[in-house]
C-alpha cells in the first residue's frame, strides 16, 4: 500500500519512520510519473515490512520539495532514520527499481 504524504505529514510519516522509507517525488502532469505509478504502488507488497512507500505531489507540497533539492520527476528518495540514504531519478522500469532499493536497503544500519 502507498501512502498520499504532504507538508503536514511528512515528518510524521517519513524522518520520524521506524522502518526505512521510500518517497516519490511525483505531479499530475508528469508523463514518466505516470508510468512509475503502477510499478511503485505493485512492488510496495512485496516490502511490506521492510520498506515504507509513500507518494509525495510536488505541486501541493513545493517547500519539501524545494528542501530536497527535487529538479526532476519522478525522483524517489529512500530515507532512513530520518536522512536521505538514496536518491533514485526517473521512471525505471520494475527490474531495475527493485535492483537498486534491495542495494541501497542493503547498505542501511
Amino acid at each position: 500500500m502507498v501512502l498520499k504524504i504532504d507538508n503536514e505529514n511528512f515528518e510524521k510519516e517519513v524522518l520520524r519512520s521506524d522502518t526505512p522509507v521510500i518517497v516519490d517525488f511525483w505531479a499530475e502532469w508528469c508523463g514518466p510519473c505516470k508510468i512509475l505509478g503502477p510499478t511503485f504502488e505493485k512492488i510496495s507488497e512485496e516490502y511490506k515490512g521492510k520498506l515504507k512507500f509513500v507518494k509525495m505531489n510536488v505541486d501541493d507540497n513545493q517547500d519539501i520539495a524545494g528542501k530536497f533539492s527535487i529538479q526532476g520527476i519522478p525522483s524517489m528518495l529512500i530515507f532512513n532514520k530520518g536522512e536521505e540514504a538514496e536518491r533514485l531519478v526517473g521512471a525505471l522500469p520494475e527490474t531495475l527499481l527493485k535492483e537498486k532499493i534491495d542495494s541501497a536497503l542493503s547498505n542501511l544500519q
